[in-house]
């Protein structure tokens, strides 16, 4: 998610390369992705369990705290059932605006949920998707992304991470897709893309489909099944190291505030949800 747990350290590097591609603007983009019948479904979530009740735990755990995750975010991240929860059919991460002091002692002004995959589910190469409804207003900053399962062992960046969606509040209809690899002298190799929604549309108005394919040396990113950026081995800036041969895992989260979408102000309602349809990932027959 967005430069991950250094994000600060992304925007410095001088290797950040960052392009822009509007929805209307891509002619050569695939319309649809490679035809379902070469994909095997090897992992979901559906979250058809009772309304009210818990994330399933045999699939998904929590990081939390309220730190803020190196981003400066404003929440303390909880296992809550009030920040997570099944209903009608959807995982909702919910964020309030409360007084709250986590384990770790910090008191925050906000609460909400980053979910994951994490000693659960990995996988390396194959078709990642979910179908999400973003929150709206400033200072939200919901993202589906996926991180080397080898965080552990090697550290950020050096696990890699890929963001199939992130999006920040001020800019209700654009979809950012980035990849986070390390490069020369420690710094971030940080490549971004983004795609516009046409007439002023919001991506908090319905749900939309948000997906990465991957296979060795690529990484192609879509939004509804339009592929609107793709990362290459060949074409990864200069110094940088192509680490995305390894298995990942999930993370959903709903942050609030940060460095990058700023703090939500006056026009800002709370509670703030993310909806999350379900997730799904395949592999390649």
């Amino acid at each position: 998610m967005r430069g991950s747990l250094l994000r600060t350290l992304a925007l410095l590097a001088a290797s950040c390369v960052l392009f822009a591609a509007g929805w209307r603007g891509l002619s050569a983009a695939t319309d649809r992705h490679n035809d379902a019948s070469e994909w095997t479904l090897a992992w979901s979530d559906e979250f058809s369990g009772p309304d009210g009740s818990a994330p399933d735990s045999s699939k998904w755990t929590y990081d939390i705290g309220g730190t803020g995750w190196g981003n400066q975010e404003l929440e303390t991240y909880t296992s809550r059932r009030q920040n997570a929860q099944i209903r009608d059919g959807n995982l909702v991460i919910a964020a309030f605006e409360e007084n709250f002091t986590g384990p770790d002692g910090v008191a925050r002004n906000f609460t909400s949920a980053r979910l994951k995959t994490q000693y659960r589910f990995a996988q390396a190469y194959g078709r990642f998707e979910a179908r999400i409804r973003l929150p709206k207003g400033p200072g939200m900053w919901p993202a589906f992304w996926l991180l080397g399962d080898d965080i552990d062992r090697v550290g950020w960046p050096d696990c890699g991470e890929i963001d199939i969606m992130e999006n920040v509040g001020k800019e209700p209809g654009i979809n950012h897709g980035s990849l986070h690899a390390p490069a020369f002298a420690r710094l971030t190799s940080d490549t971004t893309k983004t795609t516009l929604l046409p007439n002023g549309s919001s991506l908090a108005d319905d749900f939309h489909l948000y997906a990465a394919e991957w296979e060795p040396g690529l990484v192609r990113l879509y939004l509804d099944d339009r592929n609107y950026a793709t990362f290459s081995e060949a074409d990864w800036p200069a110094g940088g190291e192509w680490v995305f041969d390894h298995p990942f895992f999930i993370i959903l989260n709903l942050a609030v505030g940060g460095f990058w979408p700023g703090s939500p102000d006056a026009t800002t309602q709370f509670p703030q949800e993310m909806l999350v349809d379900y997730v799904r990932v395949y592999t390649r027959k």
